[in-house]
């Protein structure tokens, strides 16, 4: 391709981190790229992301690719509303990150290990819920900024933990300080987490062609289209108390045959009695080709335990 292909990132450590994979393996197929950051809404602002509204750190990249100010733009997948965007279409969705939460806590403890009472530092409504559901009497603590800055939080003693997504701490190369990474039975990620998604105009070919061919996993474009799809079906936007985990799993058909299948485990909550919190949790396996249908059906399984709770405020 002869011409220079526009990336689109925002301006976080995170964020271009992110973007350096993207562009990398673009350059290494053969493309001229040039980075361009887009400041957004979420960049500007310390508000909670459930006040400033879904979409807060993706609309100014879409805004800037229908513009033709960017051929592409690259966000967390898990970032994204679930509708559709007219005029543009997610080409190519890279092999997924680890996309357990991870702890970081004082003293090296683990979730466990965190006296009653303790403070633990969080801006997601999901982890929010699943940490109280524990009963590990902790008390959770709304937080926002970037990585460095929920971190020190911790360092400095404001904060005996925070909890974040262990993809973005692998992209900005602080694993190490990871204290405990957290099983999916006791934290299920958020739909989505540790992928990425890589947009681009829908009537833009050229560039939809070598996205698709340079950087697309089946495996884990399957995943998060099952995970998508449930929390689609709940009607319950990015922020939603909503954790969803598929992979790609190999099973036996009738015959004995290897066949591949997609592995889905969703989970909602619903308030209890003060601030207590009850998770609802369902888990499916069907073919890959199913993967949107399977994450519908098992949304319709978690409404029918009671979800639509979590709907109707």
């Amino acid at each position: 391709m002869s011409r220079t292909i526009r990336i689109g990132t925002r301006g976080s450590k995170l964020a271009l981190a992110q973007t350096g994979t993207v562009a990398k393996a673009l350059e290494d197929a053969g493309a001229e790229v040039e980075l361009v950051t887009i400041s957004t809404p979420g960049d500007r602002s310390s508000a909670p992301i459930t006040e400033i509204g879904i979409g807060v750190f993706t609309s100014a990249l879409r805004d800037a690719l229908t513009a033709g100010e960017i051929d592409v733009a690259v966000h967390s997948y898990k970032d994204l509303p679930t509708a559709p965007a007219p005029g543009l279409v997610i080409a190519a969705v890279p092999p997924r990150a680890d996309p357990r939460d991870a702890l970081i806590a004082r003293d090296g403890l683990t979730l466990g290990e965190l006296p009653p009472g303790s403070t633990v530092g969080t801006g997601s409504p999901r982890r929010t819920a699943q940490l109280r559901a524990l009963g590990l009497g902790l008390e959770i603590v709304p937080i926002r900024g970037n990585i460095d800055t929920r971190m020190g939080k911790v360092s400095g003693g404001e904060l005996d933990a925070v909890v974040l997504a262990r993809a973005g701490l692998a992209r900005v190369g602080r694993l190490a300080e990871i204290t405990e990474t957290l099983d999916p039975i006791q934290l299920l990620p958020a739909p989505a987490q540790g992928a990425l998604a890589v947009e681009c105009r829908a009537d833009d070919a050229d560039v939809a062609r070598l996205l698709q061919s340079t950087l697309d996993d089946e495996a884990t474009r399957v995943a998060v289209t099952a995970e998508r799809a449930m929390l689609a079906a709940l009607e319950a936007g990015c922020s939603a108390p909503v954790g969803a985990l598929a992979e790609v799993v190999e099973d036996l058909d009738e015959n004995g045959s290897v066949v591949e299948r997609v592995s889905l485990r969703g989970t909602a909550a619903v308030a209890g009695d003060g601030e207590a919190v009850e998770m609802l949790r369902a888990s499916a396996v069907a073919g890959k080709a199913e993967a949107d249908k399977l994450g519908r059906e098992l949304a319709a399984e978690l409404l029918d335990l009671g979800a639509g709770a979590l709907t109707a405020n």
